[in-house]
């Protein structure tokens, strides 16, 4: 039996390499205080590197089961459980007026979708995207990263 429309992923997973995930973190300025919320969280590795590197609370959302479990397992394995919580749901019908930072690696028609619900964030909170931008919405910052493990772009937005 298929799922209905709105439970399904509107893209396929592609985890973000290794080096961009650390770049995206570098970027956002991520550290303690914060809380990350990776919309879209894949298997996790955000999340987790923020958790052991700086011992930041994260928030992964994931329509995908699967994804929710393997987010659950890897964060597990690397001690980082009590750190980090997850929701398997619909991003877009999700409360991330938590979050400090908000992190994407969705295509660029869905993260404009996300457009009203992170202008909501509180002043001060950062948005970093890799690979992707949000149409109109003019970033702050603009990193490529050539010598990464595929060649990649990072984006990221202030909110004021």
């Amino acid at each position: 039996m298929s799922q209905p429309l709105s439970n399904r992923p509107d893209i396929a997973y592609i985890p973000t390499p290794y080096d961009a995930v650390d770049a995206m973190l570098e970027l956002a300025q991520v550290r303690t205080n914060d809380v990350l919320y990776d919309l879209g969280c894949g298997d996790g590795r955000l999340l987790i590197r923020a958790a052991q590197r700086w011992g930041t609370r994260g928030v992964g959302i994931d329509i995908d089961p699967d994804c929710i479990q393997q987010t659950r397992q890897n964060a597990h394995n690397a001690g980082v459980t009590h750190l980090i919580s997850l929701q398997q749901g619909n991003l877009y019908e999700s409360d991330i007026t938590a979050a400090t930072v908000v992190a994407l690696y969705l295509l660029p028609h869905l993260n404009t979708r996300l457009c009203p619900q992170l202008q909501q964030l509180r002043p001060g909170a950062r948005i970093v995207s890799h690979q992707f931008d949000m149409g109109d919405w003019e970033p702050d910052e603009i990193l490529p990263l050539p010598q990464s493990e595929e060649e990649s772009t990072l984006y990221l937005w202030k909110i004021r």
